[in-house]
């Protein structure tokens, strides 16, 4: 646990929830009004994407304003769905059966990218890797490190294998390249936001003086020096660590390249004079959303269906003890990367090579 809890704030500015959920609205349907005018040709594909980027920090804002300016609810161990028992079993099982899968499908399906077996591998020991060093001992190991240090590296490895040629080229465009780094750096705020690294909202008794200290915190498999410094007079709470880094750099650099691509399919289409379909931009789109959003299931349970519903949403996702939550962080790792390199290749097989020219 930080030792600044940065939650529950009651010195709000006269904010509360209901801005936070009247601002993403807003936000989601500035997204819906622009994709639907750019389908229209109502609006071109570059003045679309300046009003998706819009409503996306928005929708964010209003996500973040929601989160924080909601009350923690205190979860017991009597409303966890399962117990904690059961938790090296669904680790260790899962684990395996995500890294046999992957051989089993990287020999029959890409026998000439062992890389995509290797990743396969590295993901299932993200949620072995707890039980397979028992004890204190997993806590500093060797072994964990090397799992989260190499993760970026090999997922970098990959996009830039199997995508970096045509995604060298696509950047080459201002505004599809602003688009993407500006997606990039929204979801960045989002996913420190949510998780608590940064708010402005903090608690009600906290110091009034400046707090800045560094201590060592067990996130993401091993422990890893946390940098926190709490402001009172902004107020501002910031927590940095390089697993944190790693992981929020990783995803939102995921969620960017994504973006750029379909920035960069909606200016072709613009050049071109094209009314193509969006189905494949929504996919990518739906595949973000639904990977992004999950940290806040559990409040938004609460408001629609209370602590009863909530609470084991909230054992099952958000605890870091539990298995699933790690498979939530790599999943959302795999499904990004997988759909942008999958984005990449059907244009590539379907002889688009206009999309990929650099932009005049």
């Amino acid at each position: 646990m930080p030792i600044v809890s940065a939650h529950g704030s009651t010195a709000t500015g006269g904010l509360s929830q209901g801005h936070g959920i009247v601002l993403a609205i807003v936000g989601v349907g500035l997204l819906g009004g622009a994709s639907v005018l750019k389908r229209t040709n109502h609006i071109s594909p570059t003045v679309a994407l300046y009003g998706i980027f819009v409503g996306i920090t928005m929708t964010a804002l209003g996500a973040v304003l929601f989160e924080g300016l909601s009350p923690d609810p205190t979860y017991t161990a009597r409303s966890m769905p399962f117990p904690r028992s059961w938790y090296p079993l669904i680790s260790v099982t899962t684990g395996f059966l995500i890294m046999l899968v992957s051989v089993v499908v990287g020999w029959l399906r890409w026998p000439t990218r062992p890389r995509y077996t290797f990743l396969g591998i590295l993901m299932g020991l993200w949620i072995t890797y707890p039980y397979l060093i028992p004890g204190p001992a997993s806590d500093s190991h060797p072994l964990g490190y090397a799992i989260v240090l190499g993760t970026p590296v090999l997922v970098g490895y990959v996009v830039w294998t199997d995508a970096g040629s045509v995604l060298r080229r696509i950047l080459q465009d201002p505004i599809v390249r602003r688009f993407g780094i500006g997606v990039g750096v929204v979801m960045a705020l989002f996913f420190v936001s949510v998780t608590g690294y940064l708010s402005f909202f903090p608690e009600e008794g906290l110091p009034h003086e400046r707090v800045v200290v560094v201590i060592p915190t067990i996130y993401q498999l091993v422990t890893w020096p946390v940098l926190e410094v709490y402001l009172p007079h902004i107020p501002l709470f910031v927590a940095i660590s390089p697993a944190q880094l790693i992981v929020v750099g990783m995803l939102s650099t995921l969620i960017g390249l994504n973006a750029a691509l379909i920035a960069r399919h909606w200016r072709v289409e613009e050049r071109a004079g094209l009314t193509e379909g969006t189905a494949g931009s929504a996919a990518i789109v739906g595949s973000c959303t639904c990977g992004c959003c999950g940290p806040l299931v559990a409040k938004i349970a609460v408001l629609a269906a209370g602590p009863s519903i909530a609470a084991p949403l909230y054992w099952v996702f958000v605890d870091s003890a539990s298995p699933i939550s790690t498979l939530f962080i790599i999943g959302s790792v795999v499904l990004f990367a997988g759909s942008l390199i999958y984005s990449v290749e059907s244009a590539q097989e379907a002889g688009q090579s206009a999309s990929i020219a650099p932009a005049d």
